[in-house]
């Protein structure tokens, strides 16, 4: 399975997936700034890929650190925790993973420098191992959805790339092709960067699941014609009460699958879940440069002169997603909030 992030000789190599299908080429990060560069840039992106970097860019500036005591290791260390933290405004998964190495720094006082160190890169490789278990529940939890034959529509990127391994919309996928079943996936290519055809039809090509690229406006036509069984998403973050932030265009997919009555199931690690955040409104919106839009690989499209909007995310309200998959279990958007009461008020709420 590929995978977006490598530790190695003290070194995070990360996956270029700017250069994917083409290349196969990984950018040696040692210190925060490279790492966070590689988020702002799309080097690696996904809501949990970019949090397990910068929990790796912040524990790597820690061991390269020359700080003698605890204070000065703290002092150092905060430029690194306000420029991860501003990389990207969108996936919550980075402010949380950030926030965990913070209270494992904080849970460090009064142990040797070293011991802080050590300590900090256990936490980035715990968040790691953690999303990883995630995504393999969540392929478990999510495979149940699939039936033998059925056609799958999925828009963006969600799959090893975008993750810590197995993906969270792509994981269902790859559990029910693991099974036997005979599935379908209808890529969108997902404009502008095109995360869809040419970084999930890789996976899937990889992984030997048959698929088909369309172009983002050409879902609609297919589920009007019948050929969409379900619709499989991933996440940047998810309100209180259900509503999500995903890749733009994912509204329009979810206000199409409801008007056709095509199930629209959204998987994401509860990681990704913000309970603070009351509703999508109250998500921040990251608009990129339009030359991402006006451009594509460095050769200009439109016309001199031409102006453009580059919103990299939309939201969809609750009322649009059919259910939420997480390693907890699928569960209808309106009883997230339930999650604030731990795992047993889960029990009964799950569906099957």
């Amino acid at each position: 399975m590929v995978r977006p992030l490598e530790f190695r000789d003290g070194r995070l190599l990360v996956l270029d997936q700017q250069r994917l299908p083409e290349q196969t080429h990984y950018i040696e990060c040692s210190g925060w700034q490279e790492v966070a560069r590689c988020i702002r840039e799309l080097k690696v992106r996904g809501a949990p890929a970019i949090g397990i970097a910068a929990a790796f860019g912040l524990a790597l500036e820690a061991q390269h650190s020359s700080a003698s005591g605890y204070q000065e290791l703290c002092r150092a260390l905060e430029p690194a925790f306000q420029g991860l933290q501003g990389a990207r405004p969108t996936a919550v998964n980075l402010p949380w993973a950030l926030a965990r190495m913070r209270r494992r720094l904080q849970a460090s006082e009064g142990q040797p420098v070293q011991a802080v160190k050590e300590a900090l890169l256990q936490e980035a490789q715990a968040i790691w191992q953690e999303d990883l278990q995630a995504n393999q529940a969540i392929g478990r939890w999510g495979a149940a959805f699939i039936r033998d034959g059925d056609v799958v529509l999925t828009h963006c990127n969600a799959g090893a790339l975008a993750t810590g391994g197995w993906g969270t919309a792509i994981a269902p996928i790859l559990v029910a092709h693991q099974e036997g079943r005979r599935i379908h996936v209808l890529v969108d290519e997902t404009r502008p960067v095109l995360q869809g055809s040419r970084l999930t039809a890789w996976e899937l090509q990889e992984a030997g699941i048959p698929y088909s690229i369309i172009t983002d406006n050409a879902a609609g036509a297919l589920m009007r014609l019948g050929e969409v069984d379900l619709v499989m998403v991933g996440t940047d973050r998810v309100a209180a009460n259900g509503d999500v932030a995903n890749k733009i265009g994912t509204y329009t997919v979810a206000v199409l699958a409801k008007e056709h009555q095509v199930p629209f199931y959204v998987a994401a690690p509860t990681s990704s879940i913000d309970l603070s955040t009351p509703t999508g409104e109250h998500i921040p919106i990251e608009e990129r440069d339009p030359e991402e839009v006006l451009c594509f690989r460095g050769r200009r499209v439109a016309p001199p002169g031409a102006r453009a909007r580059n919103l990299a995310f939309d939201i969809t309200p609750a009322r649009y997603i059919t259910a939420l998959i997480t390693e907890l279990g699928a569960l209808r958007p309106r009883d997230i909030r339930k999650l604030r009461l731990g795992r047993k008020a889960l029990e009964g709420l799950r569906l099957r």
